[in-house]
């Protein structure tokens, strides 16, 4: 039979015992006043963060038009090229030339590259189509200055046949001279790429007549046939001023005549 008093001794051994463990194993606690004081400084840590802006990365299809047009500027650099060797070791230049005609030409190209940048700031602000009367240019949009574009493009493509045609009746065909041969190798070679941007530009006015919302693939690739656009402009006055106001026969004249309509 068990002694009452010495189950009571362990029962309170065994409770001073576990108070002493209880006592051991609690956590310090901190008063309310340095908790505040905690709070306070995270708050003013997390507050002095500097905050990092999201990182702006370049359009990857921008990009790439640009270093395709880089790799262009090196095929039209070696046409170049052979245009200054010729002048250098066959000097006489070619006499055929309509200066005039060129000029035109060349004014009507330069225009285009201007309204076709008119149209890129029309996309830009999302403007599709024109918001008001059509003689109304400041409300025009996407649409109408790139359908101008093509015109003034296609003129100038129009304008650059009709040369070749005036020159051959004069008899300069590609083999008939060495001028011959440089001349349409150049300008034919760039009116192939002015010939692509018109493509281009039908592409564009196509998804911008299609699309229910204009948005920034839209935009993205109106800037892109822009770039090109713009590129073909810039080679085609270096070639005018090559070709044409370099060439011997024209910075010379012949029997006291310029080469003009």
């Amino acid at each position: 039979m068990l002694k009452k008093p010495a189950h009571g001794l362990l029962s309170q051994q065994g409770r001073t015992g576990l108070a002493r463990s209880g006592r051991d194993h609690v956590p310090c606690m901190a008063s309310q006043p340095d908790q505040r004081r905690m709070r306070t400084v995270t708050t003013a840590t997390l507050s002095s963060a500097p905050r990092t802006s999201p990182v702006s990365r370049p359009n990857t299809t921008q990009v790439g038009t640009i270093v395709w047009l880089a790799s262009e500027i090196m095929f039209f650099g070696a046409l170049f090229a052979m245009y200054f060797t010729l002048y250098g070791v066959v000097p006489e230049g070619q006499k055929n030339f309509t200066l005039n005609f060129a000029i035109t030409n060349t004014l009507i190209l330069v225009t285009s590259s201007i309204t076709c940048q008119m149209g890129v700031f029309a996309a830009e602000k999302r403007r599709k189509r024109r918001t008001g009367s059509i003689v109304n240019i400041a409300g025009w949009g996407l649409i109408e200055w790139y359908t101008l574009t093509f015109i003034l493009g296609a003129i100038f493509v129009s304008g650059q046949a009709f040369e070749y045609a005036e020159l051959v009746h004069k008899g300069l065909t590609i083999s008939s001279t060495p001028h011959g041969s440089i001349f349409y190798l150049a300008t034919g070679f760039h009116g192939l790429h002015v010939l692509g941007g018109l493509i281009a530009f039908l592409f564009v006015l196509a998804r911008a007549y299609s699309a229910k919302n204009f948005t920034h693939h839209e935009e993205v690739s109106a800037i892109c046939v822009s770039y090109y656009w713009h590129f073909v402009d810039v080679i085609w006055v270096a070639l005018f001023f090559v070709v044409y106001l370099l060439d011997p026969l024209v910075l010379h004249t012949v029997e006291g005549n310029w080469a003009f309509f």
